[in-house]
């Protein structure tokens, strides 16, 4: 049924999604021709405008008729006060044949004399003032406009304001147009008329050109001077990268776009289009960021996927419906197959119909059944014998013990009279009392404190030539552990270490923690091991129980490792390490504790 589902998911999956890469292109294409069609006619015809608009200003600046008599009243308004009057008509002419008021102010500048003229709007009245510009000649814009062989300049006031030459406000001018006016017959300058445009003009002509967002707009020059921006960063991103110089004049009235990418490791992609005016190259550019572009080709695309994943879902969710019709019961018995593979032996699988399939599940109880009797059966019989084998072990206690402890209860008696026979013969009650009784695991903290009274009757034996020490981590006090099982590596260390040599011996017991085990470990300073001896203690750890002689079956140690072994199987381990300097056994269980069986 997987592979039914997987088949056509895939198939679904790679027609959905062809369709809808497919369309997506398709859309993003036509989005991207659609754009730069409208978006090139629209800059084309406020180009126009635009450069209808800045020739109207040239025509404004030349004196139509009477150029002699203009010419008179320059060279004598200073002195003759008809001249001045003339002046200050012809401004107001120049000032008041502006319908649609863009004139911010006009400006009328004597080359010779370094006065001017000029006329505004101040207080809602027009009034003409004279003064005195002294620093226009330094001006770039006023040498910019007497070097040009038009005799005209164009002023912008987007980048800097610090080139005025007149006391006036830039702020409210978004440009200026300078015009200088020479003599007929000499050539030479006699007058700059300046004229200062409101920013309510540029914005008029630049509201016919649509802005969605992420868009931007510049006015240019035609050396790509800007004099209109919405924002100067961008603007000077754009310069910074060239991208500029690649508008020329060749692009006049055509369709033209440009693919640009703003540097940086996230740059946005723009589409760049542009129109460059047939009369003096002004341009228009208006880079649209391909994001924006392509969001209506997004969310198609978006749409189509959510439409191929409800179609993906409905068919996945027919198919199974239909699928688990017909393999529902295989499924089952397939499943009651895997309990029973994992040990789960109370498996069984629902038998409908009378079909080959009815018969396989019928046939699987049976085997069911049948393996769960044995099972039971074997496992019964293997806990008996488990529970057998630790009683004979557990009733193991070396009679050597007893007699060396009542023997040295006796001698004390007899050498003198102490209060302290007492003591021995209570430890010795509670030790018996210890071993007979019927737990098969303590706690750690009950086994310590049998071996302290087991030593307690040891040094009464040996003196001082045996001593004890114990460093056991207090997290393991609650530790379970088979009973006895410190007794027997204790009781080796004085039989193997004690009993062999007249000098004194120190036993260390310490326990400590890693992992999920407990390592115990007792040690001793004794002469160790005799030769063979440990090699023959550990070839008997691998033999079977059954198999053992009486004389293997009489060692501590190899009594020790099989409880450990049947107690809790291969997690758990008695290792010995023995050298001339010492013996050291170290018996590794888990901190979990209880039986393994």
């Amino acid at each position: 049924m997987n592979k039914l589902i997987l088949l056509f998911t895939t198939i679904i999956i790679l027609v959905v999604g062809s369709l809808t890469f497919i369309s997506y292109k398709m859309l993003q294409r036509e989005a991207l021709n659609n754009s730069i069609s409208s978006t090139s006619n629209n800059l084309l015809l406020v180009n126009k405008n635009l450069e209808e608009y800045l020739k109207g200003m040239e025509q404004l600046s030349l004196p139509s008729i009477n150029y002699d008599e203009l010419a008179f009243a320059i060279n004598h308004a200073a002195t003759n006060y008809a001249s001045k009057m003339y002046v200050e008509d012809y401004l107001r002419g120049m000032y008041f044949s502006r319908s649609n008021e863009d004139l911010e102010a006009i400006y009328l500048y004597f080359v010779e004399s370094g006065t001017y003229y000029t006329i505004a709007k101040e207080n809602f009245d027009i009034k003409i003032r004279s003064g005195h510009a002294d620093n226009l000649p330094s001006m770039s814009w006023y040498k910019q406009a007497m070097d040009n062989e038009a005799n005209q300049a164009y002023q912008s006031f987007l980048l800097s304001n610090d080139e005025r030459g007149y006391d006036m406000d830039p702020s409210r001018s978004f440009m200026a147009y300078h015009r200088v006016l020479r003599s007929i017959s000499t050539r030479a300058p006699q007058a700059v008329v300046s004229f200062y445009y409101n920013r309510t003009t540029i914005d008029k002509i630049m509201q016919d050109i649509p802005q969605d967002k992420g868009q931007h707009l510049l006015f240019l020059s035609p050396d790509n001077e800007p004099f209109a921006l919405d924002e100067r960063p961008f603007y000077e991103i754009m310069a910074h990268s060239g991208l500029l110089n690649q508008i020329n004049a060749d692009g006049t009235g055509a369709k033209n776009g440009l693919t640009w990418e703003t540097p940086g490791n996230e740059g946005s992609k723009y589409l760049v289009v542009y129109n460059v005016g047939a009369q003096e190259g002004w341009k228009l550019v208006k880079p649209i960021p391909y994001e924006e572009l392509y969001a209506a080709a997004k969310t198609t695309r978006n749409l189509n996927f959510l439409i191929g994943f409800l179609f993906l879902l409905l068919a996945v969710i027919l198919i199974t419906y239909f699928s688990n019709a017909v393999t529902k019961p295989l499924k089952l018995l397939s499943q009651q197959m895997k309990r029973f593979s994992t040990g789960d032996f109370e498996a069984s699988t629902e038998v409908v119909g009378r079909d080959e399939l009815a018969y396989l599940s019928r046939q699987f109880n049976q085997m069911v059944r049948q393996t769960n009797e044995l099972i039971n059966e074997r496992y019964k019989m293997k806990l008996a014998e488990k529970n057998a084998i630790l009683k004979a072990l557990e009733a193991e206690i070396n009679p050597h013990f007893l007699y060396n402890a009542l023997q040295a209860i006796s001698t004390k008696a007899l050498k003198a009279e102490r209060f302290d026979i007492a003591d021995m013969v209570d430890a010795l009650a509670l030790t018996l009392r210890y071993c007979i009784s019927g737990k098969d695991i303590v706690r750690a903290s009950e086994e310590l404190l049998h071996i302290e009274r087991y030593m307690s009757l040891q040094k009464a034996r040996f003196g001082g030539r045996v001593q004890l020490t114990i460093d056991w981590d207090q997290e393991l006090k609650e530790l379970e552990l088979p009973k006895l099982s410190l007794q027997t590596l204790v009781e080796n260390a004085i039989k193997h270490g004690v009993e062999m040599v007249s000098t004194p011996v120190t036993i260390k017991i310490s326990a400590r923690a890693a992992g999920g085990h407990a390592f115990i470990i007792v040690g001793d300073n004794g002469p160790g091991f005799a030769p063979g001896r440990l090699t023959e203690v550990l070839e008997s750890f691998e033999g079977d129980w059954n198999e053992r002689t009486e004389e293997e079956r009489s060692v501590g140690l190899v009594n020790l490792n099989t409880r450990l072994r049947l107690l809790y199987g291969t997690s758990s381990q008695l290792v010995i390490r023995t050298s001339p300097s010492g013996t050291e056994m170290e018996m590794l269980i888990p901190r979990g504790g209880g039986p393994y069986v």
